[in-house]
Protein backbone atom coordinates (compact mmCIF):
# COMPACT_ATOMS: atom_id res chain seq x y z
CA UNK A 1 0.00 0.00 0.00
CA UNK A 2 1.33 3.50 -1.22
CA UNK A 3 1.96 6.01 1.36
CA UNK A 4 -1.36 8.07 -0.23
CA UNK A 5 -3.72 5.04 0.74
CA UNK A 6 -5.27 4.52 3.59
CA UNK A 7 -8.15 2.28 5.34
CA UNK A 8 -10.68 4.47 3.86
CA UNK A 9 -8.76 4.02 0.05
CA UNK A 10 -10.11 1.53 -2.06
CA UNK A 11 -7.49 -0.63 -3.68
CA UNK A 12 -7.60 -2.26 -7.35
CA UNK A 13 -5.53 -3.05 -10.00
CA UNK A 14 -5.22 -2.76 -13.83
CA UNK A 15 -3.63 -3.43 -17.02
CA UNK A 16 -3.14 -1.60 -20.22
CA UNK A 17 -3.67 -5.15 -22.33
CA UNK A 18 -2.10 -4.83 -25.80
CA UNK A 19 -1.09 -7.11 -28.69
CA UNK A 20 0.84 -6.79 -31.62
CA UNK A 21 -1.49 -5.31 -34.77
CA UNK A 22 -2.40 -7.49 -37.51
CA UNK A 23 -0.33 -8.09 -40.59
CA UNK A 24 -2.46 -5.35 -42.97
CA UNK A 25 -2.40 -2.57 -40.11
CA UNK A 26 -0.12 0.09 -39.59
CA UNK A 27 2.56 -1.45 -37.25
CA UNK A 28 2.44 -0.92 -33.17
CA UNK A 29 -0.07 -2.78 -30.77
CA UNK A 30 -3.27 -2.62 -30.60
CA UNK A 31 -5.07 -2.05 -27.46
CA UNK A 32 -7.83 -3.66 -25.64
CA UNK A 33 -10.55 -2.04 -24.05
CA UNK A 34 -13.59 -2.97 -21.93
CA UNK A 35 -16.97 -1.88 -22.30
CA UNK A 36 -19.33 -1.32 -18.61
CA UNK A 37 -22.77 -1.34 -19.40
CA UNK A 38 -23.31 -0.71 -15.62
CA UNK A 39 -21.59 2.68 -16.61
CA UNK A 40 -21.97 2.94 -19.93
CA UNK A 41 -18.07 3.94 -20.16
CA UNK A 42 -15.06 2.34 -22.13
CA UNK A 43 -11.83 1.56 -19.91
CA UNK A 44 -8.90 -0.20 -19.55
CA UNK A 45 -9.70 -3.63 -17.54
CA UNK A 46 -8.80 -3.50 -13.89
CA UNK A 47 -10.92 -4.08 -10.71
CA UNK A 48 -10.94 -4.15 -6.60
CA UNK A 49 -8.39 -6.22 -5.31
CA UNK A 50 -9.45 -8.43 -2.54
CA UNK A 51 -7.81 -8.37 0.66
CA UNK A 52 -4.68 -9.29 1.07
CA UNK A 53 -4.55 -9.49 -2.96
CA UNK A 54 -1.31 -8.97 -4.46
CA UNK A 55 -1.51 -6.30 -6.82
CA UNK A 56 -0.16 -7.56 -10.07
CA UNK A 57 -1.88 -11.12 -9.22
CA UNK A 58 -5.16 -9.25 -9.20
CA UNK A 59 -4.82 -6.98 -11.96
CA UNK A 60 -3.86 -10.16 -14.14
CA UNK A 61 -7.13 -11.65 -12.38
CA UNK A 62 -9.36 -8.53 -13.57
CA UNK A 63 -7.51 -9.15 -17.36
CA UNK A 64 -8.37 -12.57 -16.92
CA UNK A 65 -12.17 -11.76 -15.81
CA UNK A 66 -13.12 -9.00 -17.80
CA UNK A 67 -11.68 -9.94 -21.67
CA UNK A 68 -10.94 -13.87 -21.15
CA UNK A 69 -7.44 -13.28 -21.95
CA UNK A 70 -4.41 -14.34 -19.94
CA UNK A 71 -2.42 -11.76 -19.82
CA UNK A 72 2.11 -11.36 -19.71
CA UNK A 73 3.19 -8.39 -17.47
CA UNK A 74 5.78 -6.00 -18.75
CA UNK A 75 6.60 -2.62 -17.03
CA UNK A 76 4.35 -1.29 -14.38
CA UNK A 77 2.60 1.84 -15.24
CA UNK A 78 2.24 5.38 -13.53
CA UNK A 79 -0.42 4.62 -10.68
CA UNK A 80 -4.09 6.40 -10.86
CA UNK A 81 -5.53 8.44 -7.89
CA UNK A 82 -8.87 10.07 -7.93
CA UNK A 83 -12.54 9.57 -5.76
CA UNK A 84 -15.43 7.14 -6.73
CA UNK A 85 -18.19 7.58 -5.11
CA UNK A 86 -16.56 10.25 -2.38
CA UNK A 87 -14.09 7.65 -1.27
CA UNK A 88 -10.21 7.87 -2.55
CA UNK A 89 -9.54 5.39 -5.23
CA UNK A 90 -6.09 3.82 -6.00
CA UNK A 91 -5.18 2.13 -9.40
CA UNK A 92 -2.04 0.06 -10.21
CA UNK A 93 -1.71 -0.82 -13.84
CA UNK A 94 0.86 -2.65 -15.64
CA UNK A 95 1.50 -2.61 -19.48
CA UNK A 96 0.81 -6.53 -20.73
CA UNK A 97 0.72 -8.24 -23.72
CA UNK A 98 -2.44 -10.55 -24.16
CA UNK A 99 -1.80 -13.67 -24.07
CA UNK A 100 -4.35 -17.05 -24.99
CA UNK A 101 -8.25 -16.09 -24.59
CA UNK A 102 -11.36 -15.34 -26.17
CA UNK A 103 -13.94 -12.50 -25.11
CA UNK A 104 -16.98 -14.26 -23.81
CA UNK A 105 -19.81 -11.00 -22.94
CA UNK A 106 -21.06 -11.03 -19.15
CA UNK A 107 -23.29 -8.97 -17.13
CA UNK A 108 -20.05 -6.87 -15.76
CA UNK A 109 -18.23 -6.22 -19.41
CA UNK A 110 -20.48 -6.89 -22.75
CA UNK A 111 -18.07 -5.89 -25.26
CA UNK A 112 -14.05 -5.19 -25.79
CA UNK A 113 -12.51 -3.50 -28.63
CA UNK A 114 -8.86 -3.70 -29.94
CA UNK A 115 -7.69 -0.56 -31.13
CA UNK A 116 -4.64 0.98 -32.41
CA UNK A 117 -3.46 3.73 -29.89
CA UNK A 118 -4.73 6.76 -31.05
CA UNK A 119 -8.44 5.58 -32.05
CA UNK A 120 -8.27 4.01 -27.75
CA UNK A 121 -7.20 7.37 -26.32
CA UNK A 122 -10.23 9.20 -27.69
CA UNK A 123 -12.36 5.74 -26.99
CA UNK A 124 -11.49 6.14 -23.89
CA UNK A 125 -14.56 7.69 -21.08
CA UNK A 126 -12.34 9.65 -18.68
CA UNK A 127 -9.60 11.75 -19.24
CA UNK A 128 -7.37 9.87 -16.53
CA UNK A 129 -7.26 6.54 -18.92
CA UNK A 130 -5.72 7.65 -21.64
CA UNK A 131 -2.69 9.20 -20.00
CA UNK A 132 -2.02 5.58 -19.57
CA UNK A 133 -1.81 4.93 -23.06
CA UNK A 134 0.40 7.54 -23.18
CA UNK A 135 3.02 5.68 -20.45
CA UNK A 136 2.84 2.62 -22.03
CA UNK A 137 4.11 4.27 -25.43
CA UNK A 138 7.05 5.77 -23.56
CA UNK A 139 8.10 3.17 -21.28
CA UNK A 140 7.50 0.30 -24.26
CA UNK A 141 8.70 0.17 -27.83
CA UNK A 142 6.14 -0.21 -30.52
CA UNK A 143 4.42 -3.25 -30.71
CA UNK A 144 5.45 -4.30 -27.40
CA UNK A 145 4.83 -3.83 -24.11
CA UNK A 146 8.72 -4.52 -22.67
CA UNK A 147 11.09 -2.01 -21.78
CA UNK A 148 14.47 -2.18 -24.04
CA UNK A 149 16.19 -0.17 -21.22
CA UNK A 150 16.66 -0.64 -17.51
Amino acid sequence: MSPAADDTTVRAAGCVLWRPAPPTAPSGPELCLVHRPKYDDWSHPKGKLKPGEDPLAGALREVAEETGYAAVPGVELPTVRYLANGRPKEVRYWAAAAGTGAFVPSDEVDRILWLPPGAARARLTQPRDRTLVDALLATCPPGTGHRTTP
